[in-house]
């Protein structure tokens, strides 16, 4: 297990932007971060409907631009029944 995650932490270099969205019932918010951990751009607050998805995507393609980021990394950490 040890072994494949550090697999995938290798494959998240300079060029990688980082999403991570904390889930609740309705309203999540999304943060994005370079390789070292350092935050690119204001947080996502988006809704879970299709226009919530949509200023979701919007938002870490403007950002992926903006910083000259070939690739994304999202991820999601559900809490609860999320």
């Amino acid at each position: 297990m040890k072994q494949k995650q550090n697999q995938r932490i290798t494959r998240i270099t300079e060029g990688t932007l980082v999403v991570g969205a904390d889930i609740a019932k309705k309203i999540h918010v999304a943060r994005a971060v370079d390789f070292r951990g350092i935050e690119l751009g204001k947080d996502c607050v988006f809704h879970n409907d299709r226009e919530g998805l949509m200023k979701l995507t919007t938002w870490m393609k403007v950002l992926q631009q903006a910083h000259k980021k070939t690739e994304l990394v999202f991820g999601i950490e559900p809490t609860g029944h999320y």
